[in-house]
């Protein structure tokens, strides 16, 4: 198991009862207690934990918004999607994040990428910019040295926590991304990405405009699915990352409108 590996066990162990045993994680992830030590000491060092005697707590409210936030399905799924997609990203990019549940484990797999001490060594200045929208994106976010945080304004949709209006597009208007990562509702070949509500639509439209790739992240759930807001056209998305339950046929029309697809 790799130490990103084992990073990301510790973090989901953590967020399912809110303190960690290093005996018990130990014997749970069939290593040495030195190295859940150590492991925990460098995850305290990126503040995503907090160390306690023989083991840590999760990291008070900037832990804590994410995972009322966080989502019961697919859960393993879109950690794998996260980290595939934190893989993608080059050290110095600029990212932009909407709001959903795997752009909040997007984020979290990006402070796990940045937590290697070689990369963050051989770049000047912050790791990652990142743009968002989301109050639970830049809460977790904010604490990391690794990170400059752009927070747009706007009014703040308590359901998903995400910054929506005029203000919210003021700011995008201002900005220019290397990336933007998109979680959404429906993927449909014909009529392109959509979501739930318009007004988190237009956001999401309008960060995908001021970025040079985007990058769209969804479980296969929700392929073939329409939802009520149209985000924009595939001619638009770049790569999809997704999970490996998507279906061929829909993976193959995909790749037709010229998106590379990636399955993890």
């Amino acid at each position: 198991m790799s130490k990103q590996e084992r990073w990301s066990k510790l973090l989901e162990l953590l967020a399912v009862d809110g303190r960690l045993e290093v005996e018990s994680a130990a014997a749970t992830m069939n290593v040495s207690p030195a190295t859940i030590r150590r492991d925990l000491d460098e995850l305290a060092e990126q503040q995503l934990l907090v160390r306690t005697r023989g083991g840590a707590i999760a990291h008070g409210v900037s832990y804590e918004l994410p995972l009322r936030y966080k989502s019961s399905r697919q859960v393993s799924e879109k950690q794998r999607i996260a980290s595939a997609v934190a893989e993608l990203l080059t050290p110095g990019d600029v990212v932009g994040l909407n709001g959903g549940t795997t752009t909040t484990e997007v984020a979290r797999a990006m402070t796990l990428r940045a937590g290697g001490a070689a990369e963050r060594e051989s770049t000047s200045g912050p790791m990652f910019t990142v743009v968002t929208n989301a109050l639970n994106i830049a809460s977790e976010l904010a604490v990391r040295p690794q990170f400059k945080i752009v927070v747009t304004g706007g009014v703040a949709r308590p359901q998903t926590y995400e910054l929506v209006g005029p203000l919210t597009q003021g700011v995008l208007n201002q900005v220019v991304l290397d990336v933007a990562v998109l979680g959404v509702d429906g993927v449909d070949p014909e009529l392109g990405v959509m979501t739930h509500h318009e007004d988190e639509a237009g956001i999401s439209r309008l960060l995908a405009e001021r970025a040079r790739q985007v990058v769209l992240v969804t479980d296969s759930s929700k392929m073939g699915k329409r939802a009520f807001a149209r985000i924009c056209g595939l001619d638009r998305i770049d790569v999809l990352v997704t999970d490996s339950g998507i279906a061929p046929d829909m993976a193959a029309r995909l790749t037709d409108a010229g998106i590379e697809v990636i399955s993890v």
